[in-house]
């Protein structure tokens, strides 16, 4: 089955001390890193896609653009989703959005590209200084 416009993924998880803006050196306060805020959308976008990856197939992120639109505590459950909004394979285009239990508090785009492990794997190789 093809990967098609529409098609949804969500995660959750719960904020802990080392998801913090402070944990992450991004800032002073015990919330929600926006590194981590950035990782969770991320990771609703490529689970999304595995089931429609062949053996030997991954997906890589290129671009995220967000917005942190509120902080949220430690110990507060967020909800990470993506959606496919265009499909030119290899590449996949996501609308990514978060809440927590009382608001939104983010929202973008993301964009990953279908690779072959292989052929990627050996292109990082390659930049590899020889021993």
């Amino acid at each position: 089955m093809p990967i098609e416009p529409g098609l949804t993924y969500e995660i959750t998880h719960i904020v802990t001390d080392n998801d913090t803006a402070a944990a992450y050196g991004s800032g002073l306060a015990p919330v929600l890193s926006t590194p981590h805020l950035v990782a969770l959308l991320e990771n609703a976008a490529q689970t999304a896609l595995i089931p429609y990856l062949e053996p030997g197939q991954s997906s890589v992120g290129t671009y995220i653009g967000i917005r942190h639109l509120a902080a949220t505590p430690v110990g507060m459950t967020v909800r990470a989703r993506a959606e496919v909004t265009t499909v030119a394979l290899p590449r996949v285009c996501f609308r990514v959005e978060a809440w927590d239990a009382i608001e939104k508090i983010g929202e973008g785009e993301h964009e990953r590209f279908i690779v072959d492990n292989a052929r990627f794997m050996a292109r990082v190789a390659r930049k590899k200084p020889a021993d």
